[in-house]
């Protein structure tokens, strides 16, 4: 791929590239996809890989869920630029926005494990985090028989 890209934050014009991304990989069963109309409302939450025509090609959040405790979801990079570091790149920017924000323990739900240790993300029962689980979970589908999610946290 010869295109420059860049990381930054997500801008309204990305919502529709963000669900597409994120579409193909919950088609996969690789994550949960996500609404156009939930993308819109949290998009400040997103950083974005994207070329000069800016298209997206890959995609992160931090969702803040409570005082002492955020999210690191939704990662997703594209085929064409995997294992090339962009994914690295977008949850380090999740964990520095967290840092920034004064959020010093942050989590993910993941099938991508190996993925997530390589940043300190250690597994913990999906119970340690109560607040999560009253917040977005009771809205799964999977939710609470059919989570086959694996639940870290980092602490920074």
């Amino acid at each position: 791929m010869g295109k420059k890209l860049i990381l930054r934050k997500a801008i309204i014009h990305d919502v529709e590239g963000i669900h597409r991304l994120l579409l193909t990989f919950g088609n996969q069963g690789k994550l949960l996809p996500r609404s156009l109309s939930n993308l819109y409302s949290s998009v400040r939450d997103f950083f974005v890989v994207v070329d000069s025509n800016g298209k997206v090609y890959g995609c992160g959040a931090l969702a803040i869920i409570w005082k002492d405790l955020a999210e690191v979801r939704s990662v997703a990079v594209s085929e064409e630029i995997q294992k090339k570091g962009w994914g690295k790149r977008i949850v380090e920017a999740c964990l520095s926005e967290a840092l920034t924000l004064g959020i010093y323990r942050v989590f993910v739900l993941t099938y991508e494990k190996t993925f997530f240790a390589k940043f300190g993300f250690v597994e913990v029962d999906k119970k340690d985090l109560h607040e999560k689980i009253w917040i977005d979970c009771f809205n799964c589908p999977k939710y609470p028989d059919n989570c086959d999610e694996i639940a870290m946290v980092i602490n920074l």
